[in-house]
């Protein structure tokens, strides 16, 4: 299949080592109930989900050393935007206010966040939705991540989630599997009884089976038009990962779980075996892994640098070496970096559309 069409590109961002940001964080963290704190997921609350070790910046130079292609480059972000990123008219900051409604703000939940992301006006049909620790590692060949009508997707390398029953100390991801396998369980006892009684119903393409697996940290491509039907459809899980503030055992994760698993159950997605590679900066073999990186760069077709080095100051050697191997691999700033950096990094106030324009170019072409 031949696709023309632009594909566009979704980055969530954030700077935890901002004071500002920092504070904000704290206070939202101090005003939870008791019950709100036994909610939060392991590790939903760490240094390392937040901390930018210059990712973004190696992942956009990733992006367009392997995918040069790509459409407009969309960063959603909280109050916040880099200090070396470059005014372009292929990439637009989105804050977080012009997505979610004041009232559910601040979250620091990734899964709420990206619950609104295809709500983005101009959003192609097609994306790549991104966390900015996921990088392309070779050249992009859109056929092996889209197909006519759907798109493909990757499991990860982990164990089998085991067992059905939600777990206080397990993954948000690893309960997330659990979830989405009910609500698909019984929206297909709810079609066998409906076809049962000879009435009309959205059929999935066979019976639900549930693979026991959590989805790989890829670029993850996306149809705009799934998730705008999956909203009505399933409105119970957006209602319930966009009521959390940090990331919650208890909640779904929306786009890294249950919208690929619908799609599989429904054919619009398919598994493909990508070549990847996940690195955990927290993982006593990191180097070992970082050399692998090194040595398979340009032959993986994604990679992922999860920092989980949450007891770790700025300096750590541990992110160190991931900054110089990410500086080895992409030395070539992207059209995205401004040479001299000078003005202030943070928004601290929200941005009206009236000077958005003098840091982030407006979205002229859709």
């Amino acid at each position: 299949m031949q696709i023309s069409s632009p594909i566009d590109i979704v980055y969530l961002w954030v700077d935890g080592n901002d004071d500002g940001w920092r504070a904000k964080r704290q206070n939202a963290s101090a005003l939870l109930s008791p019950q709100g704190n036994q909610t939060i997921a392991r590790f939903g609350n760490v240094e390392g989900r937040f901390r930018d070790n210059d990712e973004l910046r190696y992942s956009l130079r990733a992006l367009a050393q392997f995918f040069p292609d790509h459409g407009h480059v969309y960063i959603v972000t909280d109050g916040q935007v880099p200090a070396w990123l470059q005014t372009s008219d292929r990439l637009t900051v989105i804050d977080h206010r012009d997505l979610i409604p004041e009232a559910s703000l601040p979250t620091f939940d990734s899964g709420n966040i990206e619950s609104y992301i295809h709500r983005i006006p101009g959003l192609a049909e097609r994306y790549f939705y991104f966390n900015d620790d996921v990088f392309f590692g070779a050249p992009v060949q859109v056929n092996d991540w889209f197909f006519d009508g759907g798109f493909y997707v990757a499991w990860s390398d982990d164990p089998e989630v085991m067992g059905h029953a939600m777990q206080t100390d397990a993954t948000s991801l690893e309960n997330a599997s659990r979830l989405s396998k009910k609500w698909l369980d019984t929206k297909a006892e709810a079609q066998s009884s409906t076809l049962a009684q000879h009435q009309p119903v959205h059929q999935l393409d066979a019976a639900y089976t549930h693979t026991a697996r959590t989805f790989a940290h890829s670029p993850r491509p996306m149809l705009k038009s799934i998730l705008m039907a999956l909203e009505d459809e399933a409105a119970d899980l957006f209602a319930r990962v966009r009521s959390t503030v940090f990331r919650s055992w208890d909640k779904p994760t929306i786009v890294s779980d249950f919208v690929l698993r619908w799609s599989l159950a429904h054919g619009v997605a398919q598994i493909k075996d990508h070549s990847h590679l996940y690195v955990a900066t927290g993982d006593a073999l990191v180097s070992t892994a970082l050399a692998q990186l090194t040595a398979q760069f340009g032959q993986l077709d994604f990679f992922c640098i999860n920092d989980t080095t949450d007891d770790a100051m700025p300096d750590d050697p541990r992110l160190t070496q991931v900054r110089h191997t990410l500086a080895q691999l992409l030395p070539t700033p992207s059209a995205h970096e401004r040479v001299n950096p000078s003005f202030s990094r943070f928004w601290h106030s929200h941005p009206s559309s009236a000077n958005i324009g003098s840091l982030v170019s407006e979205r002229t072409t859709k």
